[in-house]
């Protein structure tokens, strides 16, 4: 009786601690269901925001591209500056109809900042060779245009009501540029409705999208009346047609840090909380810096369905009654199954957790205890024998280990010390002393290999009054590009002492035929990758001129001011195609510096996305840099590209060749 009401007593207890600890459990799970509900809704907003500033970013940036090649079109240009010419405005409106034709709204206008005139042909007026009207200075209604030809900007994209067209479009105005001067004004229009239409009245319940310009006017939204007309001719903030006027001040602080945020970073979506229209929304906004918008979208979370409410009550209501039916199920069997053996095995396992596997069990019985106990004896066999088998085990395997350790470190030994003196074999090859004796400060070298030894190298020889450079990309990285630097190194040497230094394209052919001729001495006519990217420049002093050849590596100059370029051919030494090189010449001027560069540089991967370095990032670093001395620029050159590879490993070797001569 006193066994029953311990165990009661036991069960009683279990059960209160379970009923106790529901109610925290309750309250935890609501919390987790509204963190789950904000953690879907941001997730929602965030999908939604990116999606409609994709299905915004591409039928518009299609319409832009087409107004900048229109504006820039050269009969454009000429008709402009002579608007009396006939032959030239019939060449125009010609090559107009066909801009027409691809736009998405059929329609295009010009505008003559001589004249003043405004030209507008749709497919009503497909051939209309005369302006619709003229603008004036002064008119309100005409003050886009004027407000336009102050900007800074190439382009703008402007909401507004054309009074003499009658019509409200989205107008995507480009200026058209005589070299410094404006001359005009070319662009489309994309039809309000439709527009609307497309990418904005299609949304999901709770979900409200519209577009804002920098200043915050709004552009697009499903109400039409909330759409601030004109706003590219302000250049304020437009406060009463803003979306920061429809928010509560917490919502519009929100707003101007994301938008400051999405300018310094485009492309990242930021999220905020914020009033609107009597509600509390979410609201996230991503910028298009090409179009100058931003993407907004605001959900309300109780009425948009990004997390189904109806089920859940019900559901939490049937979870509950299951949790206790386990408890309740749980509590009888671990007092049934569990309490009760383990209050009878105990001092038994007490001695056979203090590893006394020898110990008397309990006698035999016939129910579960007599079975554990039977289970524990073997158990304790079991143990003690697999315990002494695995103890040898370990240490004969422990001694194959560190024999197996010793053979490996040994054989790394071997191959580090070979790569080693591989590489300087390899540094010894190139023409360090020579450039440093030669030149000085007149040459700069960044030479990275991206293993121990590589595929790149770089070429100097020196005449009376003349010299060679060169840099030389062997196909492979590591073992095998260094293996190929031999190969082309003499192929090279073979090349000049056969042709010469004054003519850096024979140069490139006579290797070319080096090379090939290696390939059809392989057993079995195999090919190897041979080929190899080079750029020769001859530098003759005497008549201060630069005769250059590449094979995919091309010539940049710069006199601080601007970066120029002598391409090489398209392809490579060693191609499967016979290459055609050519010689190209500049002049040498006092000041202007000269640089190569093999494909290492260029395509070395950074910043946030990981994408390469690029021609137009390698030009405008040297247009910053071009003015310093050799020295100093390759110290800038070696750390942008550490700047810009950050984190990212590098992916080849990278070799550039700087030279100056004042």
């Amino acid at each position: 009786m006193a066994l029953l009401g311990l165990r009661g007593k036991s069960l009683l207890a279990l059960l209160l601690a379970c009923l106790i600890a529901l109610v925290p459990a309750a309250l935890i799970g609501w919390q987790v269901v509204d963190s789950i509900r904000t953690h879907l809704g941001e997730a929602y907003v965030r999908n939604v925001t990116l999606l409609q500033r994709e299905r915004i970013f591409a039928p518009v940036s299609r319409e832009l591209a087409l107004s900048l090649r229109l504006a820039d079109s050269v009969l454009t240009r000429q008709w402009l500056l002579d608007e009396d010419n006939a032959e030239r405005r019939r060449q125009f409106f010609a090559e107009a109809e066909g801009y027409r034709r691809d736009f998405r709204d059929h329609s295009y206008f010009l505008v003559s900042n001589q004249s003043f005139s405004y030209y507008f042909n749709d497919r009503k007026n497909a051939l209309s060779e005369q302006p619709r009207y003229f603008l004036q200075h002064g008119k309100a209604e005409d003050g886009w245009y004027f407000a336009t030809m102050r900007n800074t900007s190439d382009f703008n994209i402007n909401v507004d009501y054309d009074h003499a067209l009658k019509t409200t479009k989205v107008w995507i105005n480009v200026l058209v540029h005589d070299g410094a001067s404006k001359i005009g004004l070319a662009g489309t229009g994309l039809d309000l409705s439709s527009f609307l239409d497309d990418f904005i009245r299609q949304r999901d319940t709770g979900v409200t999208p519209m577009i804002l310009n920098r200043h915050g006017a709004i552009q697009a939204h499903p109400d039409s009346r909330l759409i601030a007309l004109n706003s590219a001719a302000q250049h304020q903030p437009q406060q009463q047609t803003g979306l920061q006027r429809l928010l509560d001040d917490a919502g519009a602080r929100g707003l101007q840090q994301a938008m400051r945020s999405a300018e310094a970073k485009p492309g990242q979506v930021s999220v905020f909380w914020g009033q609107l229209d009597g509600k509390r929304q979410l609201f996230a906004l991503s910028f298009i810096p090409a179009l100058g918008w931003h993407v907004v979208t605001a959900v309300d979370l109780n009425a948009a369905r990004v997390f189904e409410g109806p089920w859940l009550t019900p559901a939490l209501i049937a979870l509950a009654v299951l949790l206790v039916a386990l408890l309740l199920g749980f509590a009888w069997a671990v007092e049934k199954l569990v309490l009760r053996p383990i209050s009878q095995l105990r001092h038994s396992a007490q001695a056979m957790a203090a590893g006394q596997y020898e110990v008397a069990l309990p006698a035999e019985r016939d129910d579960e205890i007599g079975e554990l106990s039977a289970a524990f004896g073997v158990m304790a066999h079991k143990v003690r024998s697999h315990t002494t088998e695995l103890e040898q085990r370990v240490r004969e395997r422990t001694r194959e280990l560190e024999e197996a350790n010793r053979e490996m470190a040994a054989a790394h030994k071997k191959i580090d010390d070979s790569i080693d003196y591989a590489s300087l074999i390899q540094r010894a090859m190139l023409p360090d002393r020579q450039l440093v004796q030669a030149l000085g400060e007149k040459h700069a070298v960044l030479w990275h290999p991206r293993d121990v030894v590589g595929g790149d190298f770089y070429v100097y020889r020196a005449g009376e009054h003349s010299c060679l450079f060169g840099v030389v990309d062997c196909a492979g990285h590591g073992v095998p590009g260094a293996l190929m630097t031999m190969l082309a190194h003499a192929a090279i040497d073979q090349a000049i002492s056969d042709i010469g230094m004054q003519d850096p394209a024979a140069i490139l052919a006579r290797c070319d035929r080096i090379l090939r001729g290696m390939r059809r001495d392989e057993d079995g006519g195999q090919m190897l990758a041979t080929n190899m990217d080079v750029g020769l420049a001859f530098v003759d002093l005497r008549e201060r001129q630069v005769t250059f050849a590449g094979a995919k590596i091309a010539l940049y100059y710069s006199d601080g001011d601007n970066v120029a370029e002598l391409a090489g051919a398209r392809r490579a030494i060693g191609d499967k195609r016979v290459g055609d090189y050519r010689n190209a010449s500049v002049p040498l001027q006092v000041g202007r510096s000269f640089y190569m560069t093999t494909d290492g540089f260029l395509d070395q991967a950074g910043g946030e996305l990981g994408f390469g370095f690029g021609s137009s990032r390698f030009t405008d670093m040297i247009r910053r840099h071009a003015g310093l001395p050799l020295a100093a620029q390759g110290e800038a050159y070696r750390a942008t590209l550490a700047d810009y590879q950050g984190s990212h490993a590098q992916r080849d070797d990278i070799t550039m060749l700087c030279f100056r001569f004042d």
